[in-house]
Parts: C-alpha cells; sequence; structure tokens
C-alpha cells in the first residue's frame, strides 16, 4: 500500500485501454483512487490542479505525447508529481536525453517500462510518492 493517511489520488493516461483498465485495477486493489483517460488531449482538458497527488503518463499517444503533456499539466499544475510509462526502449533512451540535456533532477524510478509486474509497478509509484517535488523533474 502506498499511503496509511488520506487516499491517493492518481490520474493515469495512456491510449490503451487495455492498459488502463489493468493499471486501475491494480492500483485501486491498493487503495488509491484512479481515474484513466485514453486520449491525452481530452485528459488536459479536464485537468484540475491540486487535484492529483500523481499523474502516469504514457510517452507515445495520438495527437499530444507523454513529453508534451506532462509540460502542458506542469503549466496548469507545477507542483504534481509526474511518472512516465512507455513499453518503447527509443522511449526510455529519449527519456533520458531529455533528463540530461535538461539537468533536471529526475530518477530513474520516474520511468515505468511496461509490461512492469505489479508489485514492481507499486513499488516504483511508492517511492516516487516519498520523494519531494524539489527532486523531481519539472518536464
Amino acid at each position: 500500500m502506498i499511503s496509511n493517511n488520506k487516499v491517493k489520488k492518481f490520474l493515469l493516461v495512456d491510449d490503451e485501454p487495455d492498459v488502463t483498465y489493468t493499471i486501475k485495477n491494480i492500483l485501486e486493489d491498493n487503495g488509491l483512487q484512479v481515474d484513466t483517460f485514453n486520449d491525452p488531449v481530452t485528459a488536459l482538458n479536464s485537468y484540475t490542479s491540486n487535484f492529483y497527488d500523481l499523474v502516469i503518463l504514457d510517452i507515445k499517444m495520438p495527437k499530444i505525447d507523454g513529453f508534451e503533456l506532462c509540460i502542458k499539466i506542469r503549466e496548469k499544475d507545477p507542483k504534481v508529481k509526474i511518472c512516465f510509462l512507455t513499453a518503447s526502449e527509443m522511449y526510455y533512451e529519449k527519456f533520458r536525453k531529455a533528463r540530461s540535456e535538461l539537468g533536471r533532477l529526475i530518477g530513474e524510478d520516474c520511468f515505468i517500462q511496461k509490461p512492469v509486474k505489479n508489485d514492481d509497478l507499486i513499488r516504483k509509484l511508492t517511492s516516487i510518492m516519498n520523494r519531494d517535488i524539489t527532486t523531481m523533474s519539472k518536464c
């Protein structure tokens, strides 16, 4: 379980409905409240500042990729924690390069590569939730 206090609210954006369905169930089984979107534009238009504790973004999506969506969410809510999710090794390398070029303090645990085992997902998200926002990326 990620927290013993208030229920943590997560936003999950992935263009694959089976991924959002599966991850939502895993997270809800661990006591979290999860909103999901399969369309990044709809997710952005529906986003409410200071509502979510963590946003999980797929990187490769139509219309707006995860990096661009991250920037737009940060404009609305600069303090929310954000982590990336993808199955593509190419996007992992792009993530590492962007982190390096921007000099951002973003740990490896802010990137989750699919497929991920349930226990590993919860462990990584717990680690992210326990980090101070000042050590998180600004995208």
